[in-house]
């Protein structure tokens, strides 16, 4: 028998669980798939908008891969400081494969950055999504303010984008936490401004993504048409690739439409405004603006200074030494991740990776027996869901290719137990699902479909309803 832990219940855990057991042709393979949380399926879970259900059922693909016999789920495990460390996980398994993903935010380095009411939209997006790291992170207080600045422009940031513009109503019938739907009903924000320091032929969102903006009830997408004036794709786009050419087609309709003059009144929806507030919100597309500092008074955020930004003729851009104050009082940077390091693996600060070589662990320069990496933190914060599937492949057939020289090794006859004996507090498979009817009751006692539970406490008693 070959046992293997699975570091992460994301995308790319699952996709390496999967990829094992079918791969594998050791008799008797078994794979544990251990996550920090109490809950599944990583940032499907806790990263994908609650408004988009069709890539959030994603999680019943993930659920049957885990409801495979040979393999185990184990939640509310910790690997590393204050859990368990990778050496005693190789003292349990044959083999360990991390998938713990890229989980810190790059900052943007400008003076104000720490300002009440700046945060990253990746903490923002977990608040929505009820991580329970994100529990009283505070962003009720952000929006009560008239105007929010998002920087950046790639999916994540058309993500919160969309969130802080649509109605709370059209939130209810998702999953959001209550104590987050009800902030959002009290939103006061009437205009987001997403920024980016390059043109938008150059931008990194999907097309798809970017035109759910135009389809918002009650809000209304404006552009500057002296931002696209820099922008020398967007005269002549033939250069692009394709997702970049849709791109600009989109925004070219809503410059087409004069977008940026218009006239929002009676936009609200009925009965006095989104919300039972009177104004309709606008969001705001910029680019060619490259953030400077994000100006505070009395210790909060108040605007954001950015300096005009022109192409260099090499597909970036050089500062103009021409600034814009832009109000806000809440401001979200999307400017990308970064892998976190992980005590006990070797680790490249300046990539975000753990070295490896086709997935395999590499100590001073040589593979490391018996361990692995898949997913953003054997590649780097780079494509999409779907990536996962070849990058684990990949890294699975590494590991089997090593499989004779590890199932050598003597482990743990049982590893639950193991852990438990350590002093931790595992959630298995019957724990999630306690979870899973949880969330569920709470749902129907609010009168909207299932809830998630957006604390630790609530999900470990709700886990320890259904046993361990």
């Amino acid at each position: 028998m070959l046992r293997v832990a699975v570091v992460g219940s994301g995308p790319s855990g699952v996709y390496t669980a999967q990829s094992l057991v079918q791969q594998s042709l050791v008799p008797g393979v078994r794979v544990d798939v251990l996550d920090r949380l109490p809950c599944p399926y990583g940032l499907v879970r806790y990263g994908v908008a609650p408004d988009h259900e069709k890539i959030k059922s994603l999680q019943q693909n993930l659920r049957a891969v885990l409801e495979d016999e040979r393999i185990g789920f184990i939640g509310n495990v910790e690997v590393g400081a204050g859990g368990v460390t990778p050496a005693r996980l190789l003292e349990l398994y044959h083999a360990v494969v991390y998938c713990v993903g890229a989980a810190r935010d790059r900052r943007l380095g400008v003076p104000g950055e720490d300002l009440a009411g700046s945060f990253s939209a990746t903490d923002f997006v977990s608040w929505y999504s009820a991580h329970p790291d994100a529990a009283g992170n505070g962003f009720g207080v952000g929006l009560g303010g008239r105007s929010a600045v998002v920087i950046g422009v790639g999916n994540v940031a058309v993500d919160v984008t969309r969130i802080l513009a649509r109605g709370a109503d059209e939130l209810r019938s998702t999953d959001v936490p209550h104590p987050a739907l009800t902030a959002l009903e009290s939103s006061r924000i009437r205009t987001v401004h997403m920024v980016g320091r390059r043109g938008p032929g150059q931008a990194k969102f999907t097309t798809k993504e970017l035109r759910e903006l135009g389809g918002l009830p009650g809000a209304r997408v404006r552009v500057e048409p002296a931002d696209l004036a820099l922008d020398p794709s967007f005269a002549d786009p033939s250069g692009l690739p394709a997702v970049n050419r849709r791109n600009l087609e989109v925004v070219r309709a809503w410059a087409a439409q004069g977008a940026d003059g218009a006239d929002l009144t009676g936009l609200a929806d009925g009965g006095g405004g989104l919300n039972g507030v009177e104004a309709a919100r606008s969001i705001r597309l910029r680019f060619f603006l490259r953030p400077a500092e994000i100006l505070g008074e009395d210790g909060r955020v108040a605007a954001v200074r950015f300096e005009r930004t022109e192409p260099d003729g090499t597909g970036g851009v050089r500062g103009t030494g021409r600034y814009e104050e832009i109000e806000a009082q809440l401001v979200l940077r999307a400017v990308g991740y970064k892998g976190v390091p992980l005590p006990g693996l070797p680790f490249d600060e300046a990539t975000g990776t753990v070295p490896n070589a086709a997935g395999r662990v590499l100590r001073d320069g040589a593979p490391a027996v018996g361990e692995y990496v898949a997913g953003w933190i054997k590649r780097g914060p780079t494509g999409v869901i779907g990536t996962n599937r070849p990058c684990a492949k990949e890294t699975v057939t590494s590991l089997l290719s090593d499989a004779a020289e590890l199932a050598g090794r003597t482990v743990a006859a049982d590893p639950l137990g193991a852990l438990c004996d350590l002093g931790l507090e595992p959630v298995a498979w019957p724990g999630w699902l306690s979870i899973e009817r949880a969330e569920a009751a709470l749902g129907r006692s609010l009168g909207r479909g299932p809830v998630k539970i957006p604390d630790w406490a609530g999900l470990r008693a709700a886990a320890r309803d259904g046993g361990a």
